[in-house]
């Protein structure tokens, strides 16, 4: 019975708790709807306020936008209204320059008529003077030319003459005492080679030993240095003749290890000549340094300063071209410090100017290119290839280049420093006076003091004083550029006139 009241009761506590749980979800059914409906309503006024402030941005934009646009038209309408103005007023002008432009043409053509009838007018008074003076144009001014000529060619050459010698007597004076000073401060002694160098022997029996047997010694000789072997009848001496100087004194020392040796036969003549030129090899380059230590230049490559020091053996005229090359450095040296230059590049341009001497006999080419092709390869800079090359040039190019010209010439100039043969030295004589014979009115030419100085005497009907100045210039003009010659010439236009009578 009590099982059954459990049951009862437990069906029942069953029902009332799903009553009770209905009833709680139909309460929270209805809190959810009410929560719903109010979120609904408050999104709708939201949404109410939004399209209400829509409307009014709308509004204020679209108001915004019309006041923009009539501005815009307005502003455009004004702009029209400029442009129409300007376009008025630019076609006003451009009418008023067609009426200007029209004028100045209707000027010119009068202008041109004016200038056509005063044109006739000069043609006709010019045919009246012609016919008056009996002369036409062309003669009335030749005639015009000539007087004026006559009275102003006296004023003339005196002015000349006057601005030549005041310019010429102060600039000569100054360059005097330049080179003077240079030339008392530099003292040099000269030698003069020839191409001819001797050999000493003990006694004459050696001459034999020396042509050996069938003259195979003097062959062997004669083939391997290029030099040719004299054996004449000078006591104790035999002669080594060559062009090359470095040849001859590789026979020559090659003779003296022979004679020194006692032994000669060709095998001992080769391995003599190989040591002569070792031995003649350091000789070069010893010179080379000696001539660099003498006038304090540095820096010179070693093949460089070998190539200087076989100018050792190598003249010019008669003078030592190191030697030479030496004394142009130290001239150079003083003209650059009287100036102002570079002391060190004078002294470096002037040891080189003459560097294509010492290999002009086995490179093809003047000694100036030579040189300059030298220069350029050891890597020289341009203030030094350019003495070098310029030297002997009329224009050399640059202030340093002038300055080892002068120091050349000084060098070459000096009395005894270089020799010439008399047959030169007549040619030399003879080229002289035949340019200057060259010109027209010359009568008679001299060319005096060694070739120093041309006196012209010219005919005193053909050459006046102006020609005569005229002609003095020419000719020595023609002389820098036919002749080669150390120093200076000086030229003298002599024109005079003889007048003879007899008193009887």
């Amino acid at each position: 019975m009590e099982y059954i009241f459990y049951v009862v009761l437990a069906i029942g506590g069953f029902f009332i708790g799903y009553w009770i749980r209905k009833q709680k979800a139909l309460g929270e059914t209805t809190s959810a709807e009410a929560k719903t409906e109010k979120i609904i309503n408050e999104a709708k006024s939201k949404q109410k306020e939004i399209i209400l402030e829509a409307q009014d941005k709308a509004l204020k934009i679209i108001n915004e936008s019309k006041k923009e646009e009539q501005t815009q038209r307005q502003e455009t309408k004004n702009l029209q209204s400029r442009l129409e103005k300007r376009e008025n007023s630019f076609s006003q002008k451009l009418l008023e320059l067609q009426d200007k432009q029209q004028k100045l043409f209707d000027k010119v053509s009068r202008v041109e008529e004016v200038k056509e009838k005063i044109k006739k007018i000069k043609e006709e008074q010019l045919q009246k003077l012609e016919k008056i003076a009996d002369m036409n144009k062309e003669e009335a001014k030749e005639i015009l030319v000539k007087n004026v000529e006559s009275q102003i060619k006296e004023d003339l050459l005196m002015r000349i003459n006057k601005l030549e010698k005041f310019g010429s007597d102060e600039l000569e004076q100054k360059a005097r005492d330049i080179m003077a000073g240079a030339m008392q401060r530099l003292a040099s002694t000269y030698t003069s080679e020839m191409t001819t160098t001797m050999v000493e022997l003990p006694n004459d029996e050696m001459k034999g030993r020396v042509i050996g047997r069938e003259g195979r010694n003097i062959k062997a000789i004669e083939h391997l240095t290029g030099v040719e072997i004299i054996v004449d009848d000078t006591p104790n001496a035999i002669t080594v003749s060559g062009f090359s100087a470095i040849r001859r004194h590789v026979a020559k020392r090659a003779l003296e290890y022979l004679i020194k040796d006692g032994r000669i036969h060709p095998t001992k003549i080769e391995e003599a000549i190989e040591s002569a030129k070792k031995d003649l090899a350091i000789d070069i380059k010893k010179a080379g340094e000696e001539a660099m230590y003498e006038i304090g230049v540095t820096g010179l490559e070693p093949k460089l300063v070998q190539i200087i020091g076989r100018l050792k053996y190598r003249t010019s005229y008669g003078q030592n071209a190191l030697r030479h090359s030496v004394e142009v450095a130290h001239l150079a040296a003083l003209l650059a410090e009287e100036l102002n230059m570079d002391v060190t590049l004078a002294k470096k341009a002037g040891l080189l100017h003459d560097i294509g001497k010492a290999v002009d006999h086995e490179v093809q080419g003047t000694h100036p290119e030579i040189g300059r092709d030298i220069a350029k390869k050891f890597k020289l800079s341009q203030d030094v290839i350019d003495p070098i090359e310029t030297h002997h040039d009329d224009h050399p190019r640059g202030l340093m280049a002038v300055i080892i010209k002068v120091a050349d010439a000084i060098s070459a100039a000096r009395p005894g420093a270089r020799h010439d043969s008399f047959e030169k030295y007549l040619q030399r004589l003879e080229e002289l006076e035949s340019i200057a014979n060259s010109f027209e009115g010359v009568e008679k030419t001299y060319a005096i003091q060694a070739g120093r100085e041309v006196r012209v005497f010219v005919t005193p009907e053909d050459i006046d004083d102006l020609k005569a100045h005229n002609l003095a210039k020419e000719v020595a003009s023609k002389i820098e550029k036919e002749l080669k010659y150390p120093g200076e010439i000086k030229v003298s236009v002599i024109r005079e006139m003889r007048v003879t009578e007899y008193a009887r």
